[in-house]
């Protein structure tokens, strides 16, 4: 097949275009770097079966020949990103989408939509099954993100009951791994950058809220699985296993060998207080869990870090 990833550049985009090589298809990338990096597909130059247009999906679309296959995955993804670039992540949530989607239609092309945990907002239902509709502020700090996800899947829906259009709905939790930015607010890049730089790790409130953390070739298995698959409703994608951020501080320091200390801030607005999949369905239907422990994870993820930092951070 030949598939188009948006956001290719990104922490996950990338390695989804990895996987789709890797399964003998062709690749186009599109990414505007806003948050993406070069860096991210730099091995791939000189692949014959991989192509890259610089472009802001937000705006119209052309790519030139057949696609069998469209992965919308741009957007800003993490609080630190898309509270810097509000407006740009509400416009690739609902333009970027819309244009995603015609272009789909217009070439026949399968299409799956990155959507995200953040559509449940801080749950009132826990785990958190798809068929829970979520507890989100729309005018919140956080609403960008959140709402501009949740119309995306609205959109998706729409093209799908209107249009016929085959689609797909990933709802992706926590991930982490190699290509993280090392300050991209997320909370395990966050502890692993401030531990090998002898930096105290940030807590925000207590620390008693819960997160579950799926290392990235799990996750990324998961949607292929599901781009693959026959499914059209929206499916959790994540690791089920749940850690206090107090938890993950103590395991992060213990793996770096630093005794640096944790500095509490206040609890940003509306920060979910807990946050698990229930994977009832990506398990009976696409035979997918998860197989990579935390600990294993972050092994790699410092590994990656390690060669990445300055000399000295």
């Amino acid at each position: 097949m030949r598939i188009l990833i948006t956001g290719a550049a990104g922490f996950l985009g990338s390695h989804l275009v990895d996987r789709f090589l890797a399964e003998g298809h062709r690749v186009v990338g599109m990414d505007n770097f806003i948050t993406g990096s070069r860096d991210n597909l730099a091995h791939l130059a000189g692949n014959q079966q991989f192509e890259f247009y610089e472009h802001n999906v937000s705006r119209y679309i052309f790519v030139d020949g057949p696609l069998d296959g469209v992965l919308h995955f741009a957007s800003p993804a993490s609080p630190i990103d898309y509270l810097r670039h509000p407006i740009p992540t509400l416009k690739v949530g609902s333009l970027g989408t819309h244009n995603t989607l015609g272009l789909a239609k217009a070439k026949g092309a399968r299409y799956l939509l990155a959507s995200t945990s953040e559509v449940y907002g801080d749950p009132q239902v826990h785990p958190q099954p798809e068929s829970y509709w979520g507890h989100v502020n729309p005018v919140g700090p956080r609403g960008v993100y959140d709402e501009a996800k949740r119309f995306s899947e609205a959109m998706t829906m729409a093209y799908h009951r209107f249009h016929g259009l085959p689609t797909r709905i990933v709802r992706i939790f926590n991930t982490y791994g190699p290509r993280m930015r090392a300050h991209d607010g997320r909370v395990v890049s966050n502890f692993v950058v401030q531990a090998l730089s002898g930096e105290p790790l940030t807590i925000y409130g207590e620390g008693r809220q819960t997160r579950s953390f799926c290392y990235v070739s799990d996750l990324v298995d998961g949607i292929y699985r599901l781009f693959m698959s026959d499914r059209v409703d929206p499916t959790n994608i994540g690791n089920p296993t749940e850690f206090t951020m107090l938890e993950l501080a103590e395991l992060v320091r213990e793996m770096v060998g630093s005794h640096v200390a944790i500095r509490h801030e206040p609890l940003p607005v509306d920060d979910p207080k807990v946050r698990k999949p229930d994977i009832t369905i990506a398990r009976s239907v696409l035979g997918w869990e998860p197989s990579i422990d935390l600990r294993t994870g972050l092994a790699r993820t410092i590994d990656y870090f390690k060669r990445v930092l300055p000399k000295g951070q």
